[in-house]
């Protein structure tokens, strides 16, 4: 890879985009610096707008009809040309959700790739279809640009059968796709690699479980530096609880539910994967500082107690997820904890390490309280096993593996 000097800058364009949003940042990807980055939300109504956050300055926008991605994009072009940004910009590299079996490594789009992303959206209809929309979006906004897809689930692709198969018929999987595929990749390959700084080894050395925590959560196994077992399934729904997510449940609830109480496909599927969680078991909130602010502060003796029940849930299920994948494997080195809630959530990860005693994990709560707000390092007492607090930055990998699949 070419190494850039500072009269040479070069920077990569990172695409997030949803069914109404879609998120940006401006990233130099051989230093992980932000140049630029913004949000457009409420896209395909009169109440669009975009964000943008430029030198230390922050402007809201509304959008003009139609409203949509394309709108947006032309108002972030506007942008980047009244800065003199557009000539740094070498690519565009775009987070797409879902790539199966077919995607371990990020990719050149060509027409043939954005047929497969398609093809995929069976296995993550939320998600690939509006991935796809701020493809073909910036394909005509940066027309001149290389486009790269990076995949959540390519780092899982490392995972073995024994990981990934669920105990259903064989032809589901070989006929169907039916398998594990773990989410959140670019987040555990990043703060892995940052683990194996702080902990001075290389990371195929490295032997590790990620949790990464926010209003969606997994877990994962990392041995010799590749993932090798993840709590997200084929969907985002199984695993430890979420914020609206229930993760994982006996498959026989959701037949009584539609057998006995009623329900019909699509209330199982809201239910479970919107009105579950936190928020489902506290009925007060997903947001995980509403729930802690009630558990310690209010004067509600119900709400109280509803909060600290889901924040013990939440808590007891994570704990008990990151234990198991002590079978995965064969020696441990740390337990990182990232994502909102992770990065900021002492008492939650003191709750969480407290149930973690049998693998000498002992949180030293001087250490712990510090750790938030961009503050991390590894919050363990002494002579206990690494418990390392790390912020995720999935923007700086999608950045610098376009930069490095195009030799910048």
């Amino acid at each position: 890879m070419n190494q850039n000097n500072t009269n040479n800058p070069i920077a990569i364009l990172v695409i997030n985009c949803g069914s109404s949003s879609v998120k940006f940042s401006l990233i130099q990807p051989h230093t992980g610096d932000t140049l630029l980055s913004g949000l457009a939300e409420c896209l395909l109504t009169k109440q669009a707008s975009i964000t943008l956050k430029h030198a230390q300055e922050k402007t809201v926008l509304p959008l003009t009809s139609p409203f949509d991605h394309q709108s947006a994009l032309a108002v972030l072009v506007q942008h980047l040309h009244d800065n003199n940004l557009v000539n740094m910009i070498k690519a565009v590299g775009h987070r797409v959700v879902h790539g199966g079996e077919k995607y371990a490594q990020p990719v050149l789009i060509t027409a043939k790739v954005e047929q497969e992303i398609n093809q995929l959206a069976a296995l993550a209809p939320l998600h690939n279809p509006a991935n796809l929309i701020g493809i073909k979006a910036c394909k005509t906004a940066f027309s001149q640009l290389p486009q790269v897809a990076i995949f959540d689930t390519a780092f899982h692709q490392t995972m073995p059968e024994k990981a990934y198969l669920y105990g259903i018929p064989s032809t589901l999987y070989t006929e169907h796709g039916i398998r594990r595929y773990g989410f959140h990749g670019t987040s555990h390959y990043f703060v892995a690699k940052q683990a194996a700084s702080l902990l001075n080894k290389p990371l195929s050395e490295c032997h590790l479980i990620s949790a990464h925590l926010g209003n969606g959560c997994s877990i994962t196994a990392i041995k010799a530096g590749e993932s090798v077992d993840t709590s997200l399934g084929m969907t985002p729904l199984e695993g430890v609880m979420m914020g609206t997510r229930s993760g994982d449940i006996d498959a026989g609830i959701i037949f009584h539910l539609v057998n006995k109480l009623g329900y019909n496909i699509d209330d199982v599927d809201t239910l479970l994967n919107k009105k579950s969680g936190l928020l489902g078991l506290s009925q007060l909130s997903n947001d995980c500082r509403t729930l802690e602010d009630a558990m310690l502060n209010s004067l509600d003796e119900k709400e109280q107690k509803q909060a600290t029940l889901a924040l013990r849930v939440f808590c007891y299920r994570i704990a008990k997820s990151i234990a198991s994948y002590s079978a995965s494997l064969t020696q441990l080195d740390a337990l990182i904890f990232t994502g909102g809630i992770g990065e900021n959530s002492s008492w939650v990860r003191a709750e969480i390490i407290k149930q973690l005693g049998l693998l000498n994990f002992f949180v030293c709560d001087e250490k712990n309280t510090a750790a938030r707000f961009g503050q991390g390092g590894n919050i363990a007492k002494e002579n206990a096993r690494a418990c390392l607090v790390i912020a995720t930055n999935e923007e700086w990998v999608i950045a610098e593996q376009s930069a490095k699949l195009l030799e910048l």
